[in-house]
């Protein structure tokens, strides 16, 4: 594609997965995702920003090739007052100082319906993306307060265009919002070492209770002669990091990492034999992604609904009793445990390779700058 867009990128925890930050210790899929759409955009030689918190940065700093813009910083403000004034008067301030045509957001929340109506007004086009199938959950279970779901309503209805990672969720933002969405999936493009049948049981995530690691630390107690490596963390003082340090004390085979960076995150895929997923819901986890391009074989409670040849895509189970004996079979049986690596892998190059997601990403965000001209005349 001859013709350069501009795009910005609002999201207020962006800026450590770009500048390799250790020291910040919340970043989540949304964000890696983000970050790698950004990354790709810029090598195709369109001007890309992004927007996050103020976390200390410079101004208009750049991080492989994108701009990136402060708004302000986390928790700053006067509670009751602070959605009006930072919050509110700084992400304006930023999305103007960007100049982009298109503004993706991805997430739930009140953030979408900001975002969308800061881009209304300046005649501009926004494009929300869902992170998760509860972002399409008409009783929205991770928006807590009354004006964030209304707001992330009026988002989701009046943003340019939506963008959903599966079938389901197509389905859910019909029936929730009444809303048409275009799916594309998500995109990886680091492959790094195979698996190893013989390597360690790993689970990565960011520590938070939907994510549920207290229950691989009991998986990890009750497979005691297996090695488990828990990566992730959260700030020390988080309730739901404490209890989990807590019931992983004593459990010999088990290895804590706490906060990693999200580049180094990578080197704990190479070799790992499992990856294991506790989550009560996803969307489509970039941790699947970095497992199976390298074929390591997933067990997860969350079904991704992937298949290949009629076979699904890593093993889902019900509960911890049928995770362990999953888990045990893939470790005792060669055999299961190389079909389903190689499965991984077929499956991941077909449908996730990061050219045909940027590829759609550019055709979506181009057929929509001739919108924002015509929506600018009549603002104008």
């Amino acid at each position: 594609m001859s013709r350069q867009l501009r795009i910005c990128f609002v999201s207020p925890n962006g800026y450590p997965v770009l500048d390799g930050a250790k020291e910040i210790s919340f970043v989540g899929g949304a964000e890696v995702q983000q970050a790698l759409i950004a990354r790709e955009l810029v090598k195709r030689g369109h001007a890309v920003s992004m927007i996050s918190h103020d976390f200390g940065q410079q101004e208009g700093v750049h991080r492989s090739g994108v701009n990136l813009l402060k708004m302000m910083p986390p928790k700053a403000g006067v509670p009751g007052v602070r959605f009006f004034h930072p919050l509110m008067t700084s992400l304006w301030g930023a999305m103007r100082r960007s100049g982009a045509d298109v503004y993706y957001q991805r997430c739930a929340g009140g953030l979408t319906g900001m975002v969308v109506g800061i881009a209304n007004a300046l005649g501009k086009s926004s494009v929300f993306a869902g992170a998760s199938d509860s972002d399409f959950d008409a009783s929205l279970p991770r928006v807590g307060l009354i004006r964030d779901k209304m707001l992330f309503g009026y988002g989701v209805r009046n943003a340019t265009r939506v963008v959903v990672q599966s079938e389901r969720q197509l389905a859910m933002c019909k029936s929730a919002f009444d809303r048409q969405a275009t799916q594309i999936n998500s995109c990886y493009s680091y492959s790094g070492k195979p698996a190893r049948s013989d390597g360690p049981i790993i689970w990565v995530g960011a520590i938070r209770s939907v994510k549920r690691a207290e229950l691989f630390v009991e998986l990890a107690r009750r497979l005691s002669s297996y090695r488990f490596l828990l990566v992730g963390g959260a700030p020390q003082n988080d309730p739901v990091f404490i209890r989990v340090k807590e019931r992983a004390s004593g459990v010999t085979n088990l290895v804590l990492t706490g906060h990693v960076a999200t580049d180094e995150v990578e080197s704990y895929f190479d070799g790992a034999s499992l990856l294991v997923n506790t989550s009560i819901t996803e969307g489509f986890p970039n941790t699947f992604l970095q497992a199976w391009s390298r074929g390591v074989p997933t067990v997860s409670f969350f079904d991704s609904g992937a298949q290949e040849e009629g076979h699904k895509v890593g093993v889902v189970v019900e509960d911890l009793d049928s995770m362990a004996d999953a888990v045990v079979e893939l470790q005792q049986s060669r055999d299961a445990w190389v079909e389903h690596s190689r499965r991984s892998v077929r499956y991941f190059q077909q449908n996730f390779a990061i050219e045909r997601s940027i590829d759609q990403y550019e055709r979506l965000f181009a057929g929509i700058v001739p919108e924002v001209s015509q929506l600018a005349q009549k603002v104008k």
